[in-house]
C-alpha cells in the first residue's frame, strides 16, 4: 500500500502557469476527450517544471496547503464510487 498520496492536476482552464505544493504530482492535460497521457513528473530540487505534453508550467509554491494548487480548479478530485 502506497504510504502518499501523489496530486494529479489539470489545466482545463487552459492557464499558463499552474502553482502547487508537491514536487511529485502527475499531469493529465485537460479533462477527458481532450486529456493527453498521464505522466508522473519529479520536480526533484527544482521550484518549476513544464509539462512536456500541454507546456503547463508548474511552480512550488510553498504557502499552499501539501498536495493544493492555485488555480484550485486544476486539482483532480476523486469521485466517490
Amino acid at each position: 500500500m502506497a504510504d502518499k498520496v501523489v496530486p494529479h492536476f489539470q489545466n482545463d482552464l487552459g492557464v499558463p502557469v499552474i502553482r502547487i505544493n508537491a514536487h511529485e504530482f502527475m499531469c493529465e492535460g485537460a479533462s477527458p476527450p481532450y486529456d493527453h497521457p498521464h505522466v508522473y513528473l519529479d520536480m526533484g530540487d527544482a521550484e518549476e517544471m513544464v509539462c512536456p505534453y500541454c507546456s503547463t508550467l508548474y511552480k512550488l509554491d510553498h504557502s499552499l496547503a501539501p498536495g493544493a494548487c492555485n488555480p484550485p480548479e486544476c486539482a483532480v478530485v476523486e469521485k466517490a464510487a
